[in-house]
């Protein structure tokens, strides 16, 4: 099992954005410190429930802060984005890292950010595929050319090349890509091309189960391979909170979560003027403190252990900034490592 740290650099009342980003570098490099595999770093735009705006950004001074930590992003938002533009930063990052970066990527939302980046409402609503396509091209092969209806452009090299990093036996290492899936669309496309799937913290073990099972289906039905789907790497994104009693571990949350979420999560403006109805603060953060590690080092890895069980995902992304507290973030990061990981093997 693979256990790492999700960080949104989330702004909580009273903070400044300085004080949250801080807050996520330091979990990055506790998170290494405390044994962990990974941190996978969120993006968003003109809202405080995250203040980083670039994940890639953030991702290249964690790679040169930690040693052996593996960085990804959950996610850069491919709508907004130029794929081979993001695409050219993931083969950086991936060659001068060793190997330790991930990209991951998201259709993102209907948010004003497709009017500020001039994406448009129409690249949220059916430019994905093909970006997410373009994208996997440019990873993948050594010249690429654009004839699709929003990207074409006369062949030209890929440089820097992500392949020229090898392996042990002389094997190029291609970067990981990994694709954020919360509709029966997504996983399809995610399947189609046997990329893994990034799952969303709001997802039940039933959700994330079945949602395994039909991109396994798909998978298959596309021509994967039985190693291929087996070793697909899919990850879970949750919360994490330890302390010595569950109670306490919950009221932790329950006093920091919702008034981060209600002023964060409210700040969202679609770019149409259509209703989005926002989750209730309060319910959600019940919600999430019942799916997820919160309570004590045996609970954590008990629910740990059970969700692997039952969705067949062994990778992790946890929250572990949900008190706002940056010194109570630090311990939670230690307390994962030093007393969660030990029993799961």
């Amino acid at each position: 099992m693979r256990v790492g740290a999700f960080v949104l650099a989330a702004q909580f009342p009273g903070q400044g954005h300085a004080e949250a980003l801080h807050r996520a570098v330091r979990t990055a490099e506790v998170a290494e410190e405390a044994g962990l595999d990974a941190v996978w770093l969120a993006e968003h735009h003109f809202v405080p429930y995250g203040v980083c705006p670039s994940a890639v950004t953030l991702a290249a001074l964690l790679l040169g802060r930690t040693r052996t930590l593996h960085v990804g992003t959950a996610v850069s938002v491919l709508t907004t984005t130029h794929p081979v533009a993001l695409g050219e930063q993931a083969a950086l990052l991936h060659l001068m890292s060793g190997g330790r970066f991930t990209l991951g990527v998201g259709r993102g939302g209907p948010w004003v950010d497709l009017e500020v980046f001039n994406a448009g409402l129409e690249a949220f609503e059916e430019g994905f595929p093909e970006s997410l396509e373009l994208l996997m091209r440019w990873l993948r092969e050594p010249r690429v050319g654009g004839s699709g209806e929003r990207f074409a452009f006369r062949e030209v090299p890929v440089v820097p090349r992500p392949d020229d990093l090898l392996d042990a036996a002389g094997e190029p290492v291609r970067p990981g890509l990994i694709v954020a899936c919360t509709s029966p669309g997504s996983v399809r496309l995610a399947a189609r091309h046997g990329l893994p799937m990034l799952l969303g913290m709001h997802s039940t073990d039933e959700e994330k189960g079945e949602m395994v099972a039909l991109w396994r289906k798909c998978a298959r039905e596309a021509g994967r391979s039985p190693q291929e789907v087996a070793a697909a790497g899919h990850v879970a994104a949750g919360v994490v909170q330890i302390a010595d009693r569950q109670q306490e571990a919950a009221e932790t949350l329950m006093k920091a979560m919702p008034g981060w979420l209600q002023q964060g999560l409210a700040a969202h403006v679609t770019v149409d003027g259509r209703e989005r109805r926002m989750r209730d603060p309060h319910a959600y953060t019940e919600l999430l403190c019942d799916l997820h590690p919160v309570g004590s080092p045996r609970v954590c890895a008990d629910r740990l252990a059970a969700t692997a069980e039952r969705t067949g995902i062994n990778r992790f992304a946890l929250l572990a900034e949900g008190s706002g507290d940056l010194t109570a973030t630090e311990e939670n990061l230690r307390r994962l490592g030093a007393e969660v990981l030990p029993l799961l093997g």
